[in-house]
């Protein structure tokens, strides 16, 4: 049976103490989690999923929506039952009452997190940044990391705030493709057609599963939200509706960009090209500068870093207030109260990370580790059903969350054998740092049961 609420569960974030300071409204929870969701993927994977679908782009899209809507609805209950910083790991503790379990979850998001932002501070200052600066590539991650890690540390509305203007600029940009597109088919040009296309010699069930793993990538920026409970105003009415209009939103954007970047340019020209919406800019030939439309692109990718590391950093706090991570990394600064430990730690393995790996090799291994948590966190939502909380929260129909479950294990089947391996090695880093910190806290205090 779960753990009895404490009278600290029972009373309002905002009444328990010197916590983070609770200043997110509906409409910037909203912004934030579309903001993360339309990121840096769906301006460079489309390419990949042509590759690999044909022309077909929209549908593994839509397919990758539906399976994130599935797991969200976990995230919409256990977020508003249990609102507090730390996410997967707070619910994994819950249920399965193991720390070595909520640790592993814990740290497979943290993982998940900082390698993401790594991967992209690689890909900000790869060919994007190239267009406009000649500089070497690492030297120029770990700037914009600093940066990132700044405006982080400045606080949580500031940060917001920046997200606001970035997550314009990158749905504006998405919205000037499906425009261009129309204007492309307007004058007899492009092929509308190409969109029912599948890739030839391929059987589209499996090409569309293969596809819809890359497509979910563009979707998994939901779950950082689940960081931000300790942060919104009244979380179990604001959240659901925040979270699933957003993916919506993201879903209808991204559907729309498909059917538009395959009416113009062919699958494997689509395939071909790193910066395959730049092709329906260059196809559309009205005017718009490539440099133009390659500043919205790395807004949008330093945009997604920078939501990346605010999750990071918060999920950092959120475990060391579990006790599950050092108790410095709890630690906020007097007037801004934001986690400035939490922040720095995060910002040098992102570091460490972006000076070691590429930005393919560290996607994958992002994808893979969140199927990890998001197995969790399914499981989770569904031992906790007889915990009952005196606050009113969202429920999901039991049938979603084993819905769920069936979609992560379909699409961690599709993982290659080199990302399971990059995976394994980090969850063992993640095992040796637990063991370690509890031999610690074992000869502090000899008593410590073993879990």
């Amino acid at each position: 049976m779960p753990p009895p609420m404490t009278e600290v569960d029972k009373a309002p974030v905002s009444e328990q103490g010197n916590g983070l300071r609770t200043a997110i409204s509906g409409k910037l929870l909203f912004v934030f989690i579309l903001g993360d969701v339309l990121g840096a993927g769906i301006y460079a994977l489309v390419g990949e999923i042509a590759g690999e679908v044909g022309g077909a782009v929209w549908v593994p899209l839509l397919v990758a929506l539906a399976m994130a809507m599935l797991t969200a609805s976990s995230y919409a209950e256990l977020v508003t039952k249990y609102p507090r910083a730390g996410g997967a790991a707070v619910f994994a503790e819950r249920a399965f009452r193991r720390p070595v379990v909520s640790f592993l979850v814990g740290f497979s998001m943290l993982a998940a997190g900082v390698t993401s932002a790594a991967g992209l501070s690689v890909a900000f200052a790869g060919d994007y940044l190239g267009a406009f600066l000649d500089v070497p590539t690492v030297p120029a991650a770990l700037v914009f990391l600093a940066v990132v890690a700044l405006l982080n540390a400045r606080g949580i509305k500031e940060s917001m705030r920046a997200n606001v203007v970035m997550t314009i600029i990158e749905v504006s940009g998405l919205v000037l493709v499906v425009v261009l597109a129309g204007i492309v088919l307007g004058r007899g040009d492009g092929d509308i057609g190409r969109t029912m296309d599948f890739a030839d010699g391929v059987n589209p069930a499996v090409a569309i599963l293969a596809a819809a793993l890359l497509a979910f990538y563009s979707f998994v920026g939901f779950e950082t939200s689940a960081n931000m409970a300790e942060e919104v105003h009244d979380v179990h009415r604001v959240y659901p509706r925040a979270l699933f209009l957003s993916l919506t939103v993201a879903g209808a954007v991204y559907v729309a960009v498909g059917l538009a970047v395959s009416a113009v340019v062919p699958a494997t020209d689509l395939a071909d090209t790193s910066a395959p919406l730049l092709a329906v800019v260059s196809a559309a030939d009205v005017g718009i500068p490539d440099k133009l439309f390659g500043a919205i692109a790395l807004i949008a990718v330093a945009n997604g870093a920078l939501l990346t590391m605010i999750m990071a950093s918060r999920l950092t706090y959120g475990m060391s207030n579990q006790g599950l991570l050092p108790s410095a990394a709890g630690r906020v600064l007097p007037r801004r109260r934001t986690p400035w430990v939490a922040i720095l730690a995060t910002t040098i393995v992102a570091m460490i990370l972006a000076a070691t790996g590429t930005v393919a090799a560290l996607a994958e291994t992002v994808v893979l580790l969140l199927l990890i948590v998001f197995v969790s966190t399914n499981l989770a939502v569904l031992v906790l059903r007889r915990d009952t909380v005196e606050h009113p929260h969202f429920r999901t129909p039991a049938v979603l969350p084993v819905l769920a479950l069936v979609s992560c294990v379909v699409l961690a089947t599709q993982q290659s054998a080199g990302t399971w391996l990059r995976a394994a090695v980090l969850l063992l880093v993640g095992v040796v740092l637990y063991a370690a910190m509890r031999w610690t806290r074992s000869l502090r205090s000899p008593e410590i049961v073993n879990s």
